[in-house]
């Protein structure tokens, strides 16, 4: 519906909202009820669910009005990233107790996020249209990562694997919740659908190690797992930066 390069139009409505109308008929709605909206609908019924039409039947407006506030579902899109971006409470105060909790509160957010909001796992953020939240966000964590010893280039690395552990971490989990949903079977049925095949399996012989494992191998929570992986990451760096001081000669070499 509009011609305009959807990266600087989506920038003029994250920065600076929409435009005060020249003429004709006032805004009914306003930029914050329509991306709110669109986020209720991806949350409830996924991101595939989401399109113009179904956002305008939501707010009551006829399609061709809601063109008028967002020119497509690209420049909707980064608005609701952006929306659910954004530093919460928690990540404005664990940065206060230091870099590793700062970051642990980053990696729990991170998790919490992708929780409430599945559909975020099919969107593309490699390169993220940066909005006001996304912009704070990224201004804390960097703020609470100033004093280590390393470049910037070398904070932001620390930045992109925590992101990328959340994330892969969190799609394990959300994958699991959706084949229990699709399959009517929770993880408890469908591995003890599979039990008296394996024992069989594994009494052959072939597997010793396998057949040797204890009975609580696979017991574990999502969060005792997200728990566990966390603190291995923030481990490899605390120990990165441990060597670092006491080798201040190795501080020009990559992280």
């Amino acid at each position: 519906m509009n011609a305009e390069n959807p990266v600087r139009k989506s920038l003029q409505l994250l920065w600076y909202g929409l435009p005060d109308p020249k003429k004709g008929p006032k805004p009914t709605l306003t930029l914050e009820q329509i991306v709110r909206t669109a986020i209720d609908l991806a949350d409830s019924e996924g991101l595939d669910a989401l399109s113009m039409r179904k956002l305008a039947q939501r707010l009551d407006v006829g399609t061709m009005s809601l063109y008028r506030y967002v020119p497509s579902k690209t420049e909707l899109l980064n608005l609701m990233l952006d929306a659910v971006s954004g530093p919460t409470h928690l990540r404005r105060t664990t940065f206060d107790a230091g870099w590793r909790v700062g970051l642990e509160g980053v990696g729990h957010g991170g998790r919490q996020q992708y929780l409430a909001h599945p559909w975020l796992l099919q969107v593309n953020w490699t390169r993220p249209v940066l909005g006001p939240n996304s912009v704070a966000d990224m201004e804390l964590i960097m703020t609470g990562l100033k004093d280590l010893p390393l470049s910037d280039r070398e904070k932001m690395h620390v930045v992109v694997a925590l992101d990328s552990y959340v994330t892969g971490a969190v799609r394990q989990e959300i994958l699991s919740q959706r084949a229990a949903a699709e399959s009517g079977m929770t993880d408890e049925e469908f591995w003890e659908a599979q039990a008296p095949f394996l024992y069989e399996i594994f009494d052959t012989g072939r597997y010793p190690t396998m057949a040797s494992l204890s009975e609580d191998t696979f017991a574990g929570t999502w969060e005792e797992s997200f728990d566990f992986g966390l603190r291995l990451l923030l481990d490899g760096i605390e120990q990165q930066l441990a060597r670092r001081a006491e080798s201040p000669d190795t501080a020009d070499t990559p992280f």
